[in-house]
């Protein structure tokens, strides 16, 4: 089967960090597995901090992508798929990935893709999908039915893939929405996906929050450099508040005063986890998504792919990790079809 794999970890605009080549096809799937013929995946940071430059080489190739929609082409006898079924997932990452025409997923990470998006743009979600649901409402002690009700969110990081669903999610529940942007194009995105306002994240973030109104937050999600706004979110933040996070910091952190005089709640988010450690609560990813693709279908949750590049190879994952790099993308880039 086609593939585009890493072979050594290089620097993006070296060739040589992403290869077309030929895998043997994933034997039948056999348990909770789906065989699943790819037809479209889409890139995220995760596939970039994988191919990073690093001091070791892997002894085979190593196929990335961890976003995916497609269509099962076999299922293992506990899959509760069945061949011709159109699915979405997210993956898991200590699994070979999405970019190659067939691969084995735990059918308990997926679901049924939204009957209303074709696969490029379904493609585009379950990973950002299932990070800003499992941080909001699963880490973060909020829910969709009107959790957020009377509350405020601060989304630090609002115009990228996580961002612009969190907004989206955060808005169902009930919250009150400030996101973050810094160009006129993303501060238009955020707004257009329902942000209440938009400030920017260049500049400190209280006098900003107290021309809107707002002396404090009763919750945040930063998505970006974890670090540096670490002091300020401390103090923005309403006692008994809460923050989540999904960047790994810098470095050290301060969680004293103001988070302990405060008794902020920290949380940490990390989509891979149910998969990596196997967990009881596993399934949970697979209802995620399937209740995401209810909201799609019925119009209460748009998708947020902005860019979609043919066919899935070498030379388009290099030039999809590039823009991804460049931190200047708006929503999702996917990647559809084979050569």
């Amino acid at each position: 089967m086609k593939a585009v794999a890493l072979t050594h970890y290089l620097p993006i605009d070296d060739p040589r960090s992403l290869l077309d080549v030929e895998l043997p096809r994933p034997e039948a799937p056999a348990g909770h597995d789906l065989l699943v013929r790819v037809q479209a995946v889409s890139v995220n940071p995760v596939d970039t901090k994988v191919r990073a430059p690093k001091p070791q080489v892997e002894p085979a190739p190593k196929v990335l992508g961890y976003d995916a929609a497609g269509v099962v082409e076999a299922a293992g006898p506990d899959a509760g798929f069945a061949p011709g079924d159109e699915v979405y997932y997210a993956g898991d990452i200590t699994r070979p990935g999405s970019n190659a025409e067939y691969q084995l997923v735990d059918a308990r990470l997926a679901a049924r893709k939204p009957a209303s998006l074709d696969f490029a743009q379904a493609a585009a979600l379950p990973l950002t999908v299932l990070t800003a649901w499992e941080l909001l409402f699963q880490r973060m002690p909020y829910a969709i039915d009107g959790g957020g009700a009377g509350r405020s969110l601060l989304v630090i990081g609002g115009a990228g893939g996580v961002g612009s669903i969190a907004i989206q999610l955060a808005r169902l529940a009930g919250f009150h929405v400030v996101a973050t942007a810094s160009r006129p194009e993303t501060v238009d995105w955020c707004r257009s996906l329902g942000a209440d306002q938009v400030i920017d994240h260049r500049q400190p973030l209280a006098p900003q929050l107290a021309a809107i109104g707002l002396s404090q937050v009763d919750a945040a999600i930063n998505l970006a450099d974890t670090a540096r706004y670490w002091q300020e979110l401390g103090e923005l933040l309403a006692p008994q508040g809460h923050l989540g996070l999904i960047v790994e910091p810098s470095g050290p952190l301060n969680i004293g005063d103001p988070y302990k005089a405060k008794c902020i709640g920290i949380h940490w988010e990390m989509m891979f986890t149910r998969a990596r450690f196997g967990t009881a609560d596993i399934g949970e990813q697979g209802r995620i998504l399937a209740r995401a693709a209810e909201l799609v279908d019925a119009g209460r949750l748009r998708g947020t792919r902005t860019r979609t590049l043919t066919p899935i190879d070498a030379a388009n994952l290099r030039q999809a990790h590039r823009l991804l790099e460049s931190g200047g993308m708006i929503g999702k880039l996917t990647l559809s079809g084979w050569r």
